[in-house]
């Protein structure tokens, strides 16, 4: 990350990329005249936008054997969320290459590392990588506690992260995690921030989400309804938005299927996907029981 107030070549690419504008990231990455460094990292943040966009096998078919160590990492990645079936390969390599001195350190390959170990739900492991930081991503960290519910730890790394640049976008939306999770009088505080970015960025899949969060919790299903709607018809396949829908439906005693059927084909491990299916089987079970 450039220093702060310092000429920053890649500040409008991160934050299309931070905000959830991934394909405004890809269209706007044709950049003049950067560094090395700046380049790779370049790369990468371009790479990671097709990841969200869920274009995995180009990510892996692009980025070949003599690419820099960061876009290996950003392959790894790919290769995880591709298939279940690289899982045990790609953290057997994650290991191998955080443990070398060589490559171990670098702040790209750490953030992956702490991102799959996070989708693992290791949450110590995750954090043995991310917790040292190095860049404003490593508000990673305020996910990962917010995850283990210690929500005391997160307000601790949010303050670090207020310390080096409080109007950061990843700062605030930090803070707008952190405010969801704290709920009561914070929810209008994180509302805010999300209504903030929808005034000043493009308006994404993820500000759309977060204000309609917000209004679930406030009890404005309503509202909260017409958001997400606006966001499926920026992006038919995004995940939260659909688990979203889902949860927001039922306050609304209007039928889930659709939208659990459309996340179920889409992606089947998501969290309320596999809660959903467990429950169903826990059913399924007391009835024969019964029976």
């Amino acid at each position: 990350m450039a220093a702060v107030g310092g000429h920053d070549p890649l500040f409008g690419l991160r934050n299309n990329f931070y905000l959830g504008a991934y394909q405004g990231a890809i269209n706007t990455s044709e950049i003049p005249n950067l560094s090395a460094d700046d380049a790779v990292e370049r790369d990468c943040l371009v790479h990671r936008s097709y990841i969200a966009l869920g274009s995995y096998q180009l990510v892996i078919s692009e980025i070949d054997s003599s690419a820099a160590t960061p876009l290996q990492a950003v392959k790894l990645l790919a290769l995880y969320l591709s298939s279940p079936d690289n899982k045990e390969t790609v953290i057997s390599s994650l290991h191998e290459w955080l443990a070398d001195p060589a490559v171990g350190s670098n702040p790209i390959l750490r953030l992956i590392g702490g991102t799959i170990f996070m989708h693992e739900q290791d949450y110590n492991e995750a954090l043995k990588h991310t917790h040292a930081g190095g860049t404003m991503e490593h508000a990673l960290n305020v996910q990962i506690f917010l995850k283990m519910h210690r929500s005391d730890y997160a307000e601790k790394q949010l303050r670090v992260m207020q310390g080096i640049d409080e109007d950061h976008p990843l700062t605030q939306l930090a803070n707008a995690w952190l405010n969801l999770a704290v709920g009561g009088s914070k929810i209008q505080e994180a509302y805010l921030i999300f209504q903030d970015f929808s005034e000043r960025y493009a308006m994404t899949s993820l500000v759309l989400n977060g204000k309609a969060v917000c209004c679930m919790h406030k009890g404005e299903f309503n509202e909260a309804e017409t958001l997400l709607l606006e966001a499926l018809n920026r992006d038919a396949k995004d995940p939260e938005t659909l688990a979203n829908l889902v949860v927001c439906s039922l306050h609304l005693g209007k039928s889930s299927s659709r939208y659990l059927s459309q996340l179920k084909l889409s992606h089947p491990n998501h969290t309320l996907v596999v809660r959903a299916s467990a429950a169903e089987e826990g059913f399924d079970r007391a009835v024969q029981t019964v029976a």
